[in-house]
């Protein structure tokens, strides 16, 4: 009885795993996606804790007091300008918690029982290595987000040959496990593991961490479905084959947005600081007050806003929208044009306008709205940098040449609101500052928003 119990739970919690992910791919209905998906984890708990090999709740119990004391803080008090880092968080200690799990299988079968099957074996042998890679390499995303780490690639001559040689040697190692599990080469796997985390994501500059929160996400899944094959979970393969694929096929989507492909995403070393080139001419930009902007905003009869990493910091989504509704009361049409690597991981935009209740059919996609961009009077751009910086398309020279971007530099008139002219994440000068149709609006995002909609106001 108890054994059908917990298929029957394990069965629930997939097919919830399932729609929930489906739910995920219409904004509608994304909150109802991931509540069934939060249900479906709860059922799969529950199925686990009436399993017949558990001898004592005490280190379950006090397990699940301190994931809850954790993590009910960090759902309701960690704002959605630092969700990034919290995904890389929880990618980090996922994947500690999956490579700890293959440690302890390990010491059990083969050390302590003397025996351990070949299938078991390899199946730990790739969970504590995608496990391992997933902690180091998560942690070195949250670094480079928080600004502990530089976003700058960190790289050192023949590093690429190195990674792909420490990669090789742990496919071999994980291969002569299977036939020879012995505790040296077991552990040796385990710590080139760690080290491979950080060598595969210090190069990567922080422009790509869309793409490595997405590639973190498909380690954690990978190593969670490898750890349902040595324990003989089905809930855990189905879940972390679902959780590897998604991220793999995003990360690819992400690369693609960038007309990049995966590999040099990976080993490319994007996103260092370009040696400034002098050519004689001394670059100035034009600044508006926000009396002036509010003026042409006033005129206008159509809107887009860009929104960028810089609203995020500044957390002026909901200033955004109230400027979007004084527009609209005057007859002006707003919408929205979101570009798929904006901010720090995938729909980081879409997340941060819909907390601010923006209704989805303003946020247009960017193949969508380009071809009208022409004929938009005012192209608000917050915060944003890399996603419309026109060398994508013009400097053959440029780290992001190829790149598709939002054309704000083709709309009649770009308010660009920024603090400095500091360059973006990618570390790139952005001629569109410089333009003629270019105003910029110094401040602090957020602040210069309530003095706009202070103005549309009068």
């Amino acid at each position: 009885m108890r054994f059908q119990l917990i298929h029957l739970a394990y069965f629930a919690s997939s097919l919830l795993f399932i729609v929930g992910l489906r739910g995920l791919t219409r904004p509608e209905a994304a909150r109802r996606g991931i509540i069934l998906a939060g249900v479906g984890m709860l059922v799969a708990i529950i199925g686990t804790l009436v399993h017949q090999d558990i001898i004592s709740y005490q280190w379950i119990i006090g397990g699940l007091i301190i994931g809850t004391v954790v993590g009910i803080p960090m759902g309701l008090w960690i704002p959605m300008t630092k969700m990034p880092e919290r995904i890389a968080l929880s990618h980090a200690f996922g994947g500690l918690a999956v490579a700890l799990v293959g440690v302890a299988e390990y010491v059990r079968h083969a050390i302590m029982q003397g025996h351990i099957t070949q299938f078991t074996m390899g199946a730990l042998g790739f969970e504590v290595f995608f496990g391992t890679v997933t902690f180091t390499g998560s942690l070195m995303a949250f670094g480079k987000l928080q600004g502990v780490l530089s976003g700058r690639p960190q790289t050192f001559k023949g590093q690429n040959a190195l990674t792909l040689a420490m990669l090789a040697t742990c496919l071999a190692l994980i291969v002569y496990l299977i036939f020879n599990p012995l505790p040296g080469f077991f552990y040796t796997v385990v710590g080139l593991g760690f080290l491979l985390g950080v060598l595969l994501v210090v190069p990567i500059g922080g422009a790509d961490m869309p793409v490595v929160i997405c590639l973190m996400n498909s380690y954690a899944g990978l190593a969670a479905a490898a750890s349902g094959f040595a324990l003989d979970n089905n809930i855990l393969i189905i879940c972390g084959a679902l959780d590897g694929g998604s991220g793999f096929l995003l990360a690819v989507i992400m690369s693609k947005a960038m007309n990049r492909s995966f590999r040099n995403v990976m080993f490319g070393a994007f996103g260092q600081l370009e040696a400034a080139v002098s050519d004689g001419v001394q670059k100035s930009v034009k600044a508006f007050t926000v009396e002036d902007a509010a003026e042409f905003l006033k005129n206008a009869s159509s809107v887009v806003v860009v929104p960028g990493y810089g609203m995020a910091v500044s957390q002026a989504q909901h200033a955004v929208h109230e400027m979007q509704e004084l527009l609209e009361e005057k007859g002006i049409e707003v919408r929205y044009a979101i570009h798929p690597v904006a901010g720090r991981m995938p729909g980081h935009m879409n997340v941060l306008l819909a907390e601010a209740n923006v209704p989805y059919d303003h946020l247009i996609e960017m193949d969508a709205i380009n071809p009208s961009m022409p004929t938009v009077d005012v192209c608000l751009v917050i915060g944003a940098n890399d996603v419309v910086n026109p060398a994508a398309r013009t400097d053959k020279s440029s780290a992001i040449y190829g790149m598709p971007i939002i054309d704000a530099d083709k709309s009649k008139m770009v308010f660009v609101l920024k603090r400095s002219m500091a360059a973006g994440f990618a570390g790139i000068d952005n001629p569109l500052f410089y333009l003629e149709n270019t105003r910029m609006v110094f401040g602090d995002a957020k602040n210069t928003l309530h003095s706009l909609n202070a103005e549309l106001k009068k």
